[in-house]
């Protein structure tokens, strides 16, 4: 693989660029996929206001509202890496309340949470409007094992090295499920961006 260095402000206006043309006549659902360790949850708020300097509206949504209650998650043990590919992300709720009402011929109408994994219950979140044109910016891990319907979708990728060491130790139980989903899911191959992130100061585009 061949990777072109860019800086984090240069990576986050080409992106904003390209999704600023996909959102020229309809909705688009972006994915920013990335283990923990690497935060996807900043780049995702980070494209929020350049996003909307294009005139874009902009729906933040976070994979972690959208998991299933404790009783589902934890059915095979709290630190089973099967069962967190397999079975934390509601993925039915999350197709149903955001996916498929934010798409080209959605109603518009999307729930920006649903599940608070804290609390174990309901966010009971108030609908919005999705206007034309809206970009919801979706952040979590795992994301693209599961055909969820994205019309694109950025994968953070950290080396085996050095996801293991970014990673703190009460999480190194995840570590099999990421090797899995490499393996699995492709989202090296699948993704539409890839951006090495070892380090989030230097990140790299990735070109096959």
């Amino acid at each position: 693989m061949r990777a072109r260095p860019i800086s984090p402000e240069n990576l986050v206006e080409e992106l904003a660029q390209r999704l600023g043309v996909l959102a020229n006549r309809t909705r688009v659902r972006v994915a920013i996929d990335g283990p923990a360790a690497a935060h996807p949850e900043r780049l995702a708020d980070a494209l929020v206001t350049p996003l909307r300097l294009l005139g874009l509206p902009v729906l933040r949504v976070s994979a972690q509202d959208f998991l299933r209650p404790a009783s589902l998650r934890f059915e095979r043990g709290r630190e089973d890496p099967d069962s967190f590919y397999e079975d934390w992300l509601d993925v039915d709720g999350l197709r149903r309340e955001v996916l498929d009402p934010a798409g080209a011929r959605g109603s518009g109408r999307v729930l920006p949470s649903l599940w608070n994994s804290e609390t174990d219950r309901a966010t009971r979140a108030d609908y919005v409007s999705l206007p034309p044109r809206g970009v919801v910016l979706l952040d979590g891990e795992l994301l693209l094992a599961h055909g969820l319907p994205f019309d694109f979708a950025v994968h953070l990728w950290l080396s085996p090295a050095a996801l293991a060491r970014q990673t703190p130790s009460t999480d190194a139980w995840t570590l099999p499920a990421h090797s899995r989903y490499l393996a699995e899911a492709k989202p090296l191959d699948s993704a539409d961006l890839v951006v090495r992130w070892d380090n989030p100061a230097h990140p790299a585009l990735i070109h096959p």
